[in-house]
């Protein structure tokens, strides 16, 4: 965790420019950044690693429907809980109006969570009539709590990478996951090993590490908040940034609707037992997303911002990309083979269904992956019209799949549907951010079909023990991790950024 000073009076004074100190910092700290964040994700992410097989085998598909259903809804409203103000709070040079922008955020937080009260008291028997989900309406009172949370936690998320405090964030990660799984656990083996019990975990983690946050930020730069905070600077930056909640706050509601989609349709057509299955596959696919690749996005946002500026915005959108096809090739391709032999073997023989989930869902996941972190270009560029065009697409074209095989009676061909939509769109949707930045269609190409060609390599061994050999799934999840160990190697050795990451995580590195 990185050494945190409480600013004294002279810094408050003259507070420098998060740009100016992003400038200040060593070129090659992207690495070590990256490393701050993920390091708390991945003992989180690792915890949850470790704890899934007991919780599946304690916890039924249709308990995990329950909380899928339940963090869907609260998705969906935490996404514009701030009104898109907070993805604002990077952009400004100064620091006094980046805080007054972080207060217009949190107020927004504040009513958008009691407009969420609302709305669950009076359309409480419409949504559980509509989700076919009885069983979700004695935690629909959690709702707003949850918003609350969850949006006061992305404001506070996007002032701690402008002020690059990475570290800290590591902090209330493992606080939130460790709670989350002391509760799952202990509660679960107590006799209450129920959806309930999962959705009361959830929304503590969320309200410890929103808190845990929101201290050490107010400890460290409370001065700088007492002195800036105005009513007319926070009107001033609402008028500024006023494209981002018309606009980019449409743009997100619509993201996150067409991404919960699933979850809602399949407990529509099909049941919560589905949705379980559904959740777990998802889980476990966007473990990249949440280990790497949101933390790869965070770094990447604040670097684009400056290399805007700077003019070497196309050098930074390559670099990155390459990262991201280096780290995510690999396993989407890998759990694509062997989704369902890995699910039954690890999670128990009642969640193969989930596999089979996985092995439709991963050319879908793995277009996310690499756009996900590159689509904070069209905030950078402010492009918030592209980007809301984009996620209408999305929300049509996956509506129409999910409806289509709920309407066939099938759960693989709604999946397989929603999964091909969603991979051309978001396909097409990275080629574009990277080509508007300078980067030319041939080098992009060149980056992603080499990439996928030297993990093919890698993935043939496995093929063959599984579909050529016939070996049995202990062997095949053996073969596995042996070319997972041998391709993340040849990674490290190509890649300096990459070694950089694995050589800052040895303790014993001076």
């Amino acid at each position: 965790m990185m050494n945190e000073e409480i600013p004294t009076e002279d810094v408050i004074a003259e507070p420098q420019t998060a740009i100016a100190e992003a400038r200040a910092r060593p070129k090659g700290s992207f690495a070590g950044d990256v490393l701050k964040l993920v390091s708390g994700t991945t003992f989180a992410q690792a915890l949850g690693v470790l704890l899934s097989p007991l919780l599946t085998r304690l916890y039924s598909p249709e308990s995990f429907g329950v909380l899928a259903l339940f963090t869907s809804i609260t998705g969906i409203i935490s996404v514009v809980a701030c009104l898109r103000y907070e993805l604002a709070i990077m952009l400004p040079e100064r620091d006094e109006e980046a805080a007054n922008l972080l207060a217009v955020s949190l107020l927004s937080v504040v009513a958008i969570a009691a407009l969420s009260l609302l709305i669950v008291s009076l359309g409480r028997p419409l949504l559980l009539g509509l989700l076919r989900a009885p069983a979700l309406g004695p935690y629909l009172w959690l709702v707003p709590l949850m918003v609350f949370f969850a949006g006061a936690f992305g404001a506070l998320n996007y002032w701690n990478s402008r002020t690059k405090h990475f570290g800290r964030l590591s902090v209330v990660r493992v606080l939130s996951a460790v709670s989350t799984y002391t509760v799952n656990l202990g509660v679960g083996y107590a006799g209450h090993a129920t959806g309930g019990t999962l959705i009361g975990a959830a929304v503590l983690g969320s309200a410890l590490s929103a808190l845990e946050l929101g201290r050490r930020i107010w400890r460290d730069d409370k001065g700088l908040f007492r002195g800036a905070v105005r009513w007319h600077e926070m009107t001033e930056g609402m008028k500024r940034y006023r494209n981002f909640p018309l606009y980019d706050m449409w743009s997100g509601l619509l993201n996150t609707v067409s991404t919960q989609l699933p979850t809602l349709l399949l407990s529509a057509f099909f049941s919560q037992t589905v949705v379980g299955f559904y959740a777990l596959g998802y889980r476990i696919l966007s473990l990249p997303m949440s280990l790497v690749g949101s933390a790869i996005g965070q770094v990447f946002f604040q670097r684009a911002s400056v290399a805007k500026a700077d003019g070497t915005l196309t050098q930074v959108v390559e670099s990155t990309l390459r990262r991201l096809m280096a780290l995510a090739a690999f396993p989407f391709m890998l759990l694509a083979v062997i989704g369902p032999d890995a699910f039954a073997f690890v999670f128990g023989q009642r969640w193969l269904e989930a596999g089979f989930y996985v092995r439709i869902l991963a050319p879908w996941l793995f277009f996310v992956f690499l756009g996900s972190p590159i689509s904070t270009l069209y905030c950078v560029l402010e492009r918030q019209r592209i980007g809301m065009l984009f996620n209408i697409a999305l929300i049509i074209t996956r509506a129409a799949s999910l409806v289509g095989g709920g309407l066939l009676g099938d759960s693989r061909v709604a999946l397989g549907l929603f999964a091909l939509s969603g991979a051309a769109l978001w396909a097409w949707f990275c080629l574009y951010l990277v080509s508007v930045c300078g980067l030319s269609r041939r080098s992009t190409a060149r980056v992603i079909v080499g990439h996928l060609s030297g993990a093919l390599v890698f993935i043939l061994p496995v093929v063959l023990t599984k579909w050529v050999w016939r070996a049995s799934s202990f062997v095949v999840l053996a073969v596995s991790v042996s070319v997972g160990v041998l391709y993340y190697a040849r990674q490290f050795a190509r890649d300096g950024d990459l070694r950089a990451l694995v050589l800052r995580a040895i303790p014993l590195r001076k």
